[in-house]
């Protein structure tokens, strides 16, 4: 019987417990929005006539855009993953670059989103946010910490995604060990999901 090289170390895997510590790092997460969640529905409730009109401002059609984006970007990575447990190499990368690919667009969106609010004086203390009420203040606030934390998560997604390909590249993530792939696409789900309670929060504010 071989023994191990002299100076190397047994590589020690645990899918369960990298699935289980994703788990409770989504939890967290969620724990996370759910408390901005919370603070906007106490502000929405106090002031509502300002917060509908705040939301008239945004541009629903980038956000509607950004949630067909996102949703898009949810499929992909699913049949990446899926992809991946067939021992479909050529269609799990396909399926990243193109989730990969959707991320970018989202941010991208956003960039232009926020330039135009920017360029009106709507931002933090901004000349035209300090003359409006101060529940529209409270609003953009809102919009702008909730979709900027938002926007901090799509971005480490995409390294991570990126990361993720790479390996796949590299035949590190194959159909015998593809937890890192599947954490990540876990990862993406959630970042997904949470625009789609920010829509309808933001944008369709009524």
């Amino acid at each position: 019987m071989s023994s191990p090289a002299a100076g190397s170390h047994p590589v020690h895997k645990d899918p369960e417990g990298a699935r289980l510590g994703m788990w409770i790092f989504l939890f967290t997460e969620i724990l996370l929005f759910g408390g901005l969640f919370l603070l906007y529905s106490v502000y929405r409730a106090k002031y509502p006539p300002d917060f509908h009109h705040g939301g008239q401002h945004l541009n629903v059609i980038i956000g509607v855009a950004n949630t067909v984006i996102l949703l898009t970007s949810s499929l992909t990575v699913a049949v990446a993953v899926s992809a991946i447990q067939k021992g479909n190499r050529k269609l799990t990368l396909l399926c990243l670059g193109a989730t990969i690919t959707l991320g970018l667009l989202f941010l991208v969106n956003k960039y232009f989103e926020w330039s135009a609010e920017i360029r009106l004086g709507i931002y933090p203390n901004g000349p035209e946010l300090l003359k409006l009420p101060d529940g529209e203040k409270i609003f953009y606030g809102l919009y702008y910490s909730m979709t900027g934390l938002h926007g901090i998560h799509v971005l480490a997604g995409l390294i991570v995604l990126s990361a993720v390909l790479g390996s796949v590249w590299r035949n590190k993530i194959t159909s015998a060990g593809f937890t890192s792939l599947e954490n990540a696409g876990l990862y993406w789900h959630l970042v997904d999901v949470i625009w789609i309670f920010l829509l309808p929060m933001l944008y369709l504010a009524a």
